[in-house]
């Protein structure tokens, strides 16, 4: 396979756009590279030059998505109470972006093989920002001492949980309390 073209490019630009849209109207099984050809008017050799088949390119719209909502955070954080913050808007803004949301809603099962069965790029992304944030924060005393890239494992471990759980147990808690507990139990891995 050849090499990738630079992320910016505006040819992988125009394919994710189109994965993008396919993925919100019809779900993963709607992101074929014959389909993705046509919406992004590219030839299937074109595609194939920057991905090895559409579940790459399902892959690489996700990432997108995931660094989108990382560059909506502030800046650098320098206290635990901070990183909670963030990780709770994250949740938030991650719970409302249209495809995350379509994917929990209805493809449940997708939404797992996509974040869920391995670690992706979407997830090192966020661990290396969550790594990065708990190091700072350690700095300052802020979060007890252990290797901030295990804490970031289990900091994503427990959010990517209550995310992926929250609506089986919608009924049993009130929204308001779902982000109580979660910032509690947030706050219990970071405490000093």
């Amino acid at each position: 396979m050849e090499e990738r073209q630079p992320p910016g490019d505006a040819t992988q630009t125009r394919i994710l756009d189109a994965a993008d849209d396919l993925l919100e109207r019809r779900g993963v099984r709607g992101v074929t590279i014959a389909e993705l050809a046509r919406r992004s008017e590219l030839s299937r050799p074109t595609i194939y030059r920057n991905w090895a088949d559409a579940d790459d390119v399902v892959r690489s719209t996700l990432l997108r998505r995931v660094e989108r909502i990382l560059s909506a955070l502030p800046a650098r954080v320098h206290t635990s109470a901070a990183l909670v913050d963030d990780i709770l808007l994250f949740t938030a803004l991650f719970r409302r972006d249209p495809l995350f949301a379509r994917l929990l809603a209805d493809e449940p099962e997708a939404f797992t093989r996509y974040t869920l069965e391995r670690v992706g790029s979407s997830q090192r992304l966020i661990l290396q920002w969550l790594t990065t944030a708990i190091d700072t924060a350690q700095a300052q005393d802020s979060v007890r001492p252990a290797p901030p890239s295990e804490i970031a494992v289990m900091l994503l471990l427990v959010a990517q949980s209550a995310v992926l759980s929250h609506g089986t147990v919608s009924e049993l808690i009130s929204e308001d309390a779902w982000e109580r507990e979660l910032r509690a139990a947030l706050d219990g891995l970071l405490r000093p």
